[in-house]
């Protein structure tokens, strides 16, 4: 009996009992404070190689198949000289092998997908930041009125080009024993549509 009131009494390991209970929630802290500094590098990332996919898809080969061969003057009847009316050509989405087309001219009847294009933008991408691939990456052309029917050097329409990134995780530390993950906001970055030929950007 004296040897149980001695062990009831005995304060010898009483830091150590609190530090155990206090240990779990200091790694968390200090998990949580390093996944925030991820988060932070993670997006950072996401959103250069945002920028990055739109620089190239301007000066290179467009996905928009078409766009840049396409002569409003000749085969959509646009007065040379003028402006490509929206009506011809309004806006393009294109995702993951198929581009979606509205206008009532007969460029849309005639683009198509350019699957080459797609795949160096979003290799590109991946340069800057690995999880993109290409369920992750859309890119739309939007008719702005810039631009003029039978441009001799360059595309009749100088669309209006954004490269949207979507539908990506992060995965924190803290969540590989509860296995979570936290969904990224969407980037989004536009430029003017440039040259576009070519597979090269600078």
């Amino acid at each position: 009996m004296k040897l149980f009131t001695a062990l009831l009494h005995d304060e010898a390991a009483a830091s150590a009992a609190e530090f155990a209970l206090v240990l779990p929630l200091l790694l968390i802290f200090l998990f949580g404070i390093i996944d925030v500094g991820r988060f932070m590098w993670e997006y950072n990332r996401a959103e250069k190689a945002t920028q990055m996919g739109v620089r190239y898809a301007v000066v290179t080969d467009p996905v928009l198949s078409g766009l840049s061969g396409y002569s409003f003057a000749t085969s959509g009847e646009v007065p040379a000289g003028s402006a490509v009316p929206s009506t011809y050509f309004d806006s393009a989405s294109c995702t993951s092998g198929t581009c979606s087309c509205t206008g009532s001219g007969g460029f849309c009847g005639s683009a198509g997908f350019n699957n080459t294009a797609f795949t160096n933008l979003v290799t590109k991408m991946a340069e800057m930041y690995p999880p993109i691939g290409a369920g992750n990456v859309e890119i739309d052309y939007k008719n702005v009125g810039l631009g003029f029917s039978g441009n001799p050097d360059g595309p009749d329409v100088s669309a209006l080009v954004t490269v949207k990134l979507r539908s990506l995780n992060f995965h924190p530390i803290t969540c590989l024993v509860f296995a979570c993950s936290i969904s990224m906001p969407d980037f989004n970055a536009a430029l003017t549509l440039e040259d576009a030929s070519g597979n090269v950007s600078n």
